[in-house]
């Protein structure tokens, strides 16, 4: 069986071992925390062990909460004990008996006497009788006495470095304000001496006003209204990552779970940067502007990157000053920006923070564009590529550009091929059930949509839109198979089609197609990618003499004028929008070598196994 992770065995004894953040390891002086569970059986080390890593871990994430004194720190900490000193005085003043209440304790010891109940042959009970009016009498001499005889003690003790009478108040106050003071640290001695110095001087007003002087000053001179402010921590329940699952729960935009779940990592990458604690209404453009720097440094796949292991924001990006490794693009940091501005709206919403910090922090766009469609000849190239003529295998991408007997005729071969003629995005092709492929009028259309069966999902309410199939797409047998599809009973389209684990379609191809583009030597660098036959169908459309308000409906675009919010029929009839998926065509494109196949039919029969063979199939 394999060892739990964490659980270490040593002399037979089982300890809990647990490696120490890197951004930790200076403050405890280790890179390894251990213990031992004090038992020699697996299972029951097992039960011990978690407890003892979470608890660990907790510890980790109070230390990165913590954070280095500063001499605002100091100067918060002296004058608040100066006036903690005196209001403890004022509150003690406004408690003590006044001389009516001594009077009515006084009468209430003569009614018990007249009674009888106080005799002096009871002496024991005369002297409790009396305890309570003598305290009284005594009270404010008593807490005077007290006073300047602590005022004495802490004048000794300043003398002589001695610290055990102010170190409860020094404690508390590096607790509230989660500070980075180890006790007997040098910044600790020196924040007791601060701080009984400051007592001294509370002590020494509290004495003048029992005279009925209330005018005197701290003689002192570090004793003085502090200019700063101390950091407070969040309220339970109001943590910045706290109150983002309120958002995630609301969801208020109807955002798409991947979406959101990306929107959680972005936030949570800021509170990386500000700190676990960190109060929510302190989110000002100053520290998303500090958050936005790093983000412009930061490099590309940090969290998978060995030479980052361990480290936060702020250490990745200054290690990145000698490891070099290339850095986020400007869309990547807008999308960072973004998940945390939409956050950052809700919070305004509901009273967290007065405006948007974020709003206005957006990187502006480069006007180039980043993807570019094929040209003819690199249509021509691809579409007599392995890939599409036969593999050696089609199970992993480094076969694909080997020449073989494998034909691959699932979804990768077809939505290319659907988007080169209709512009739709590959995940709405790739998603599309058996049922969304009909004839209407007299036509064959693609109902991309989020109803039926299946998880579909489109990019907008404005994707969802019915789309004909091209004249070529017949042609190169997609009816067909189409049919067998229906026939044998598959209620998707392409069954092998699949989400990863945040929830995009067919994600996997999109990353591996241009790899593919660039093994057989197409790609260079960026410009072509699966999309690439999006672009190329909108050049199309342009080319065909339509303009781009004219086609934008079937690409699945919205433009949100005012004129699409008057009446109730559809952009685009049906006949118009034949009209319009008809006049796509690339002049000089050859793809005759894939169409009418007798083969193309039957290959759909099996989309669970490999094609078969061009070797098999001319010898029926």
């Amino acid at each position: 069986m394999a060892r739990v992770t964490y659980l270490e065995r040593r002399n037979a004894t089982y300890y809990a071992r647990l490696d120490v953040p890197l951004d930790l390891v200076g403050h405890y002086g280790t890179t390894t925390r251990k213990k031992s569970l004090r038992t020699k059986d697996e299972n029951e080390a097992k039960k011990r062990l978690w407890p003892v890593i979470e608890g660990w871990r907790a510890e980790f994430e109070e230390v990165r909460a913590r954070r280095e004194i500063t001499s605002d720190d100091k100067a918060i900490a002296v004058w608040q004990h100066y006036e903690a000193t005196i209001d403890g005085y004022d509150r003690k003043q406004r408690s003590m008996p006044t001389p009516e209440q001594m009077d009515v304790e006084l009468q209430h010891i003569y009614c018990q006497i007249d009674k009888g109940e106080i005799t002096s042959e009871n002496f024991f009970g005369m002297i409790n009788a009396y305890t309570n009016y003598e305290l009284m009498l005594r009270a404010r001499t008593d807490d005077a006495n007290l006073r300047a005889r602590r005022l004495n003690a802490l004048k000794s003790a300043l003398t002589a470095g001695d610290a055990k009478l102010i170190e409860p108040a020094v404690k508390k106050f590096v607790a509230q304000h989660r500070l980075l003071v180890d006790t007997g640290s040098d910044e600790y001695r020196e924040l007791c001496t601060l701080m009984t110095r400051a007592e001294i001087e509370g002590l020494q007003r509290t004495l003048e006003r029992d005279t009925g002087d209330f005018s005197g000053a701290p003689k002192d001179p570090i004793v003085k209204p502090a200019s700063g402010r101390a950091r407070e921590a969040a309220a339970p329940g109001e943590t910045i990552m706290e109150l983002f699952e309120s958002y995630f729960r609301e969801n208020p935009n109807q955002i798409k779970p991947d979406t959101l779940a990306q929107a959680r990592r972005d936030v949570g990458l800021f509170v990386e940067y500000v700190g676990s604690t960190f109060k929510v209404h302190r989110i000002d453009k100053k520290v998303v502007r500090e958050w936005k720097a790093l983000l412009l440094q930061y490099p590309v796949k940090a969290t998978e990157t060995k030479a980052f292991k361990g480290m936060k924001l702020a250490q990745i990006v200054k290690h990145n000053e000698t490891v070099k490794k290339p850095t986020i693009s400007t869309t990547t940091v807008n999308r960072y920006l973004s998940g945390f501005s939409a956050f950052c709206t809700w919070l305004t919403n509901h009273g967290y923070i007065a405006a948007n910090p974020a709003a206005d922090m957006f990187l502006k766009k480069t006007k180039e564009k980043t993807t570019k469609p094929f040209a003819v000849d690199e249509m021509n190239a691809l579409f007599k590529s392995p890939f599409f003529t036969g593999c050696q295998n089609d199970e992993a991408p480094r076969f694909w550009s080997k020449p073989g007997n494998v034909l691959i005729r699932d979804h990768r071969y077809w939505v290319p091929l659907i988007m080169l003629y209709s512009g739709a995005r590959p995940a709405e092709i790739a998603q599309l059930g058996v049922d969304d492929v009909r004839e209407d009028c007299g036509h064959w259309i693609m109902h991309i949509t989020t109803e039926g069966d299946g998880d579909k999902s489109v990019k907008t309410a404005g994707s969802m839109r019915v789309v004909p199939v091209h004249p070529e797409l017949v042609k190169l047998g997609l009816l067909k198979y189409h049919a067998d599809l229906r026939e044998r009973g598959e209620k998707r389209l392409f069954p092998l089609a699949e989400r990863n684990e945040r929830g995009q379609m067919i994600a996997t191809f999109s990353r591996d197609f241009p790899r593919y583009l660039t093994k057989i030597g197409l790609k260079e660098g960026r410009g072509l990618s699966l999309y690439s036959f999006r672009h190329g169908a909108a050049d199309a459309l342009r080319r065909a003499g339509f303009l781009d308000e004219q086609f934008g409906f079937i690409l699945g675009h919205t433009s949100g004028t005012m004129t699409q919010r008057y009446g109730t029929l559809p952009q685009g009839m049906l006949e118009q929008r034949v009209e319009l998926v008809n006049s796509i065509s690339y002049p000089g494109l050859m793809i005759d070598h894939l169409k009418a196949a007798d083969w193309v039919g039957e290959a759909a029969l099996s989309p669970y196994s490999d094609c078969p063979s061009p070797a098999s199939r001319s010898s029926r």
